[in-house]
């Protein structure tokens, strides 16, 4: 226990001095005073923003009184813009939604599904109703310019802007209108005055921005880009009943007969065989405005929009788009709106439709290797001419484009090993789609296809020997470049591959002893089939190629006496087989020979005057390593150890022991 310089335990001296603390607060008149937190405003630390608000003409009354938690919750030690709420549904808990108008039929798109500060700044501005833009500039944030600012221009617009006859949040009215359109247009242009009367034929117009423009056009009188000729000259009754009739807008003939009194069909589709079903049934106001369009040709859309009324899915959005389609002729680029010689409503025929812009790629007809579709002009046997979601408008994911018609290459190419274009459908990786002068479509001759993916492979190297295949170019002789059964895509098991060239090892197989990689038809254990900087295409030089297998022996090298030998493993064994024991390419006793004096009286005396061809050598030392200066076995018989051979053993004239 610790204990204070007068022996007493520390804790007790704390208890203690703890007591007499809250005895001094107990005493009367004692107690220090309440700790209170001195009350800051958000506007003691936010002073840039608090300056920035003041000066705003029109600011949130919130902000006018300081009350900023009326909206925001206070920050503590995590400074964020944290809100109460998110979303407008916040800004309807003081502003109502039936003020607002969103119960209305028609609602603004950016009240309806965005946030009010698109429009408004929350705290404050220079503008009318916290506006972040002057006048129209607030609306063009999200409405482009140019349709507002044409050659001529409403004046309403230009004086009063969009409000003149728009409202902001909501309307009963189609666009926002702030009243039905023909009271809206008839304040300023009434239609009982004398030149709206003499215009319109005494016609009891209701609708006005079918003929005009309500913003600004290229034409006088707000007329739009297209108008049919018989609107145009105040010619109305050229089509309608009269002005005064019961029915003044009655046509006096049924859909396309009334057309085709101005309008020759003969010259409208060129005695095209192949009709546009509206056009076939007489139903030009399918496509066709009666009376104006801000589009070409009376069209009631411009570009690709109008056919995407009928034709959808050729005009959505892909992500590899045919161009002409968002182009100013668009679907026109190709086809003929009313009829045909051709099928599809195509204005040529379709190679010679496509060779018109793609004339480069129309190019590679002239080649020595066409792609059968492509020769015969069928693009769009590959290709959808609308758009794919597929790199270059191809109409499927490629490999399952190219095995609809190579059926049988399916199979063949789906093996345990493929090449990995094939894996990822990516045939164009080696062959070209349309024509190329080399076989099989290919788009490089021979290993120089090769060469775009393994081009490290081809390095030149100093030195190094080059497999005869491999250094003719002849990649396909051991590998399949689509897909094998074996390995490395090997036409066939490594051992079969590499006897097919080297006969004279296939009948080392036969031999007495057998190296296991060879028997196993491992070669590439020892041998690089590509290059190597060794002779013989070996990995590398003995021992350590042979120590990459005999780890025991490795680690024994690193303890024990080396047999001097072993530095080089063929100085004693063969590579593949032999037909001693052991891989040895000599007798045992021929191959001790080799570095040994047997016939010497020292070697004689050591080994009791044995005939050493009677010797094996190998039942006594280790041909490797060893812990004993003369390489003898770890264990040893305890005579033979204390070199006492005679204790068992006597040696018979003839020069041999029993």
């Amino acid at each position: 226990m610790t204990t204070t310089s007068h022996g007493r335990p520390r804790s007790a001296a704390r208890l203690a001095a703890a007591a007499a603390i809250l005895a001094l607060v107990a005493l009367p008149g004692a107690a220090p005073a309440q700790l209170k937190f001195k009350k800051k405003e958000c506007v003691d630390c936010h002073k840039k923003e608090a300056d920035r608000y003041a000066d705003y003409r029109f600011a949130h009354a919130a902000v006018r009184q300081k009350k900023c938690e009326e909206c925001h919750l206070r920050h503590g030690l995590v400074p964020k813009l944290l809100l109460k709420e998110t979303g407008n549904g916040f800004c309807y808990r003081c502003h109502k939604r039936e003020a607002i108008g969103t119960d209305k039929a028609n609602v603004h798109s950016v009240v309806k599904n965005g946030p009010c500060t698109a429009c408004h700044d929350a705290h404050g501005s220079n503008v009318k109703h916290m506006l972040k833009g002057e006048g129209n500039d607030a609306c063009f944030k999200c409405h482009a310019r140019a349709p507002f600012e044409g050659k001529v221009r409403h004046a309403v617009v230009s004086k009063d802007g969009c409000l003149a006859c728009h409202v902001a949040h909501a309307s009963s009215e189609k666009d926002l209108l702030s009243g039905p359109q023909r009271k809206l247009c008839g304040a300023c242009h009434p239609s009982s005055a004398p030149g709206f009367q003499k215009a319109h034929e005494k016609y009891p117009v209701t609708t006005c921005t079918g003929c005009h423009d309500p913003h600004s056009g290229a034409r006088p009188k707000l007329l739009r880009a297209s108008v049919h000729p018989p609107v145009a000259e105040s010619g109305c009754s050229s089509c309608h009943a009269a002005a005064d009739s019961a029915k003044p807008f009655a046509v006096s003939d049924e859909g396309g007969k009334l057309c085709a009194n101005c309008h020759e069909e003969a010259k409208l589709d060129g005695g095209g065989p192949v009709q546009h079903a509206p056009a076939k049934r007489g139903e030009c106001l399918a496509c066709h405005d009666p009376h104006a369009s801000s589009a070409p040709k009376l069209a009631r859309a411009e570009g690709a929009a109008l056919c995407a009324r009928c034709h959808k899915a050729q005009t959505r959005k892909f992500t590899s788009s045919h161009k002409p389609i968002a182009g100013p002729r668009a679907c026109l680029s190709c086809h003929a709106p009313h009829a045909s010689k051709e099928k599809r409503l195509l204005v040529k025929k379709p190679d010679a439709l496509c060779a018109s812009c793609h004339a480069k790629t129309i190019q590679a007809g002239t080649r020595k290797t066409t792609h059968m579709p492509f020769a015969d002009g069928d693009c769009s046997a590959c290709h959808d001419p609308h758009g794919s979601d597929q790199k270059g408008m191809i109409s499927a994911r490629q490999d399952k484009l190219c095995f609809g018609c190579h059926t049988e290459e399916e199979r063949r190419f789906m093996k345990a090993h493929t090449h990995r274009p094939v894996l990822e459908g990516a045939c164009t990786a080696c062959h070209n789609p349309h024509g190329v002068d080399e076989p099989k479509l290919l788009r490089a001759p021979g290993f120089k296809m090769c060469m775009q993916c393994h081009a490290q492979l081809f390095q030149e190297s100093a030195g190094a020997t080059n497999h005869k295949p491999f250094a003719a170019g002849s990649c396909l002789g051991c590998h399949d470049p689509h897909g094998a059964a074996a390995p490395a895509l090997l036409v066939a098991d490594e051992r079969s591959l590499c006897l097919k060239c080297h006969p004279k090892q296939a009948k080392a197989l036969e031999s007495r002893s057998v190296h296991a990689a060879f028997s196993s038809g491992d070669c590439t254990k020892c041998h690089n089939p590509h290059k190597a900087g060794v002779k013989k295409l070996l990995v590398a030089n003995p021992p350590e190629l042979c120590l990459a297998c005999h780890k025991a022996l490795q680690q024994r090298f690193a303890t024990d006496k080396k047999h001097e030998p072993v530095d080089d493993c063929l100085t004693c064994h063969d590579a593949h087989a032999a037909a001693n024991p052991r891989l040895l390419n000599q007798p045992v006793a021929e191959v001790c020979d080799q570095c040994h004096a047997t016939k010497e009286a020292a070697f004689q005396a050591a080994h009791l005057g044995i005939d050493p061809a009677r010797i094996a050598c190998a039942s006594c030392h280790d041909p490797h390593a060893s812990k004993d200066p003369k390489l003898f076995k770890r264990v040893g018989h305890a005579p033979f150890v204390a070199r006492q051979c005679d204790a068992c053993h006597t040696v018979s004239p003839s020069g041999g022991k029993r």
